[in-house]
């Protein structure tokens, strides 16, 4: 159930750095108080109050501390704004801090690899060079070879400030890879940084074939795009899912509490439920006279949404126009529009500034299940009532009743309590509900005489509508 309510939200702000400290290490863990019963923390970085264009938004899970994985900018006046996440509920930002990061006047120090580890044998040849973080480098330029200070693989490459590399080409297989990481800044690259090694392994999978002559790896299995996620509406019929590509063979399953459950066997498949699926795909090959299947696997989920419940909504007078706030009941990811069911949508619930007078609005399910609407503020109008009616038993104008709006889902969106009736005299003759047949013409079960009669009804708004109709015989 996702329900959307205006909060007032604990927040938080950075501790570490202190609000306008300076000469801090570009390495620096930010550190902030911890705020108990929330889902998390988002934190931005910016060089403008609220900005995000050093970082935007970032997880950080429950932890109440960052580290920038490849270091802030030096010298550089840093905004920093904590977001918390409730439960249920959209992000609230923080009061926002700042300080000024160190001028950083020297060369970095060496790093060195963290995966595969420095002497490691039997790696892949498709293993990526991951390694540390060196204080203070905006940069790192890697020699990769097949002998000892080689470069016959990559020879001094500058590949940014990131800390991983993924080879353009596959390493040689059982061959000692030697691998060099040279970090460096504006003020210099770090010296006599150690040479690292590692083992690769010899590939014998049957599914691989290797070109002797070019070192190409062919991969046997199939190449399928699925995606990993599928939305079900709640009021929908089964999902056709397609396996997009070319293979000897398809498997559908469902996993239930670990075990795979054969679905299908056909290369498209009608998903009927939600839950966890995988689809495996394999190409038949012969090996020593033997068939074997290469297979690839995709695990993907089948999720509920649905139409959104305008459960209610909240008006509140500001000093210009009115804040709308609409209160949502639903399963689905919601998002929301005024007055035009096209957009444009937001992800907010509320509506400030709205302008006095009715409005339509509209939640929209981003997982296409539907749009939701509802006229807010209509109010009741003269015309919202019959100028006569005719009680004469002919099946046509037999009662006098409150036209039912088209654009109003329910009367008591409009009206309040019973519509009472009074004749020329001021007299109560009747009290009718809204929502009922209306008024028949009698008065204590006697037909009264054909003549003007008046009326008043009382709007959601509290205001009185008072008019006269004609009861002709």
């Amino acid at each position: 159930m996702a329900v959307y309510f205006s909060h007032a939200q604990n927040c938080t702000k950075v501790n570490f750095p202190a609000d306008g400290a300076t000469n801090i290490p570009v390495d620096a863990t930010i550190t902030w108080p911890e705020v108990s019963g929330i889902n998390g923390y988002l934190i931005s970085l910016g060089t403008t109050i609220n900005g995000t264009d050093i970082l935007r938004r970032e997880a950080t899970g429950i932890n109440n501390f960052y580290v920038a994985p490849v270091g802030l900018p030096e010298d550089t006046l840093i905004y920093v704004t904590i977001s918390v996440l409730l439960f249920n509920a959209t992000p609230t930002d923080c009061e926002s801090s700042s300080f000024r990061t160190t001028n950083v006047t020297y060369a970095p120090t060496c790093t060195k690899l963290i995966a595969p580890d420095n002497n490691a044998a039997n790696v892949t040849v498709v293993s990526d060079l991951i390694w540390q973080y060196s204080s203070g480098a905006t940069s790192y330029n890697i020699t990769i070879g097949t002998s000892r200070g080689g470069n016959d693989i990559l020879d001094d490459f500058n590949v940014g400030n990131v800390l991983s590399y993924n080879p353009s080409t596959d390493f040689p297989q059982d061959v000692r890879i030697y691998v060099t990481i040279r970090p460096e800044n504006e003020n210099g690259s770090s010296f006599s940084c150690s040479e690292e090694s590692f083992f690769t392994g010899h590939v014998d999978d049957p599914c691989v074939e290797i070109n002797l002559v070019t070192g190409e790896v062919h991969y046997l299995a199939p190449k399928i795009n699925f995606s990993t996620l599928f939305i079900k509406c709640t009021n929908s019929g089964p999902i056709p899912v397609i396996a997009e590509g070319e293979a000897d063979g398809f498997r559908w399953f469902q996993i239930i509490e670990g075990e795979e459950i054969l679905l299908s066997e056909n290369k498209n498949y009608l998903i009927k439920e939600t839950g966890n699926f995988l689809l495996e795909t394999y190409n038949i090959v012969k090996r020593t006279g033997i068939e074997i299947e290469c297979s690839s696997t995709s695990n993907f989920n089948v999720v509920s949404s649905e139409l959104p419940i305008i459960e209610s909504i909240d008006i509140r007078p500001l000093y210009l126009g009115k804040q709308v706030t609409i209160n949502t009941f639903g399963i689905g990811d919601y998002e929301y529009a005024i007055d035009n069911e096209n957009g444009p949508y937001q992800d907010d619930s509320i509506f400030i500034n709205v302008t006095e007078g009715s409005h339509m609005v509209y939640v929209r399910d981003k997982n296409g299940c539907g749009i939701a609407s509802q006229l807010i503020e209509r109010g009741l109008k003269l015309e919202d009532f019959p100028n006569f009616f005719t009680p004469n038993g002919d099946g046509v104008n037999d009662y006098w009743q409150l036209i039912h709006p088209p654009e109003i889902i329910e009367l008591q969106e409009i009206v309040k309590g019973k519509i009472s009736i009074y004749n020329r005299y001021g007299g109560l003759i009747a009290e009718i509900d809204p929502n009922s047949l209306g008024w028949d013409g009698n008065f204590n079960g006697h037909p009264v005489p054909s003549a003007d009669y008046w009326f008043k009804a009382i709007s959601f708004n509290q205001k009185e509508i008072n008019g006269h109709f004609t009861l002709k015989r």
